[in-house]
């Protein structure tokens, strides 16, 4: 299971985030959103994690951005991934493949009706991974709606996905059960304002995800 806990902006949190079992942190570089993370202050973290002993991907979340901004932030802070989480089309994805061979790309997709997970579908063969969110007419993520789970018990692409959209360590559970998707993705559900994480719920996330994590070796 992979556990992605996004809108990072601390080297403190991210850290933290990391030990407890995270498997990938986000890092908002949209600076319209309140969780923004500028790049001075991106860099440490990132920094930081590189030295850490705990594997962690590190995740641009990006939106409607211009490739040669992307290339230069994912360069600039040592990026490990990146997640584009706009209405950016497929040979957007494609030209950032070429340019960035050896970077992870997540698509994000945000789920407002049928056809949106059609459109999914189109993206699968050109990207690592999706990310499903809930649509929001305002805000691109971290708005705490949560998606239609039973939409989406038939959605098997073809390549692995995430699911996001209004999680917390209260739904956890019952969303892993009830759709078994390959990875989940929070950010408000353990957050005490945008941008700063509430470590006690962080820990109350992963106490609810044990039993789809690997066993800790002694």
């Amino acid at each position: 299971m992979q556990v992605k806990i996004c809108g990072i902006t601390q080297v403190e949190q991210a850290l933290a985030i990391a030990n407890l079992g995270a498997t990938s942190l986000g890092f908002i570089c949209v600076p319209q959103s309140p969780r923004y993370v500028t790049p001075a202050a991106l860099t440490p973290i990132t920094q930081a994690l590189a030295a850490s002993d705990r594997p962690v991907t590190t995740v641009g979340v990006f939106a409607n951005a211009d490739l040669s901004h992307i290339v230069a932030r994912v360069q600039q802070s040592q990026l490990q991934a990146v997640q584009l989480h706009g209405t950016e089309p497929i040979d957007q994805c494609q030209q950032l493949r070429q340019r960035l061979p050896q970077i992870k790309l997540i698509k994000a997709i945000r789920v407002r009706q049928a056809d949106d997970l059609t459109l999914a579908h189109t993206y699968a063969p050109h990207v690592d991974a999706l990310l499903l969110d809930a649509y929001h007419p305002d805000q691109l993520g971290g708005t705490g709606l949560t998606l239609d789970w039973q939409a989406l018990q038939t959605f098997i692409p073809r390549c692995p996905w995430l699911l996001a959209g209004g999680l917390t360590p209260a739904n956890v559970a019952q969303a892993i059960s009830t759709l078994s998707p390959q990875g989940i993705d929070l950010s408000s559900g353990v957050e005490v304002r945008p941008g700063l994480k509430d470590m006690a719920l962080v820990q109350q996330l992963f106490t609810q995800l044990a039993p789809w994590l690997p066993t800790p070796l002694p």
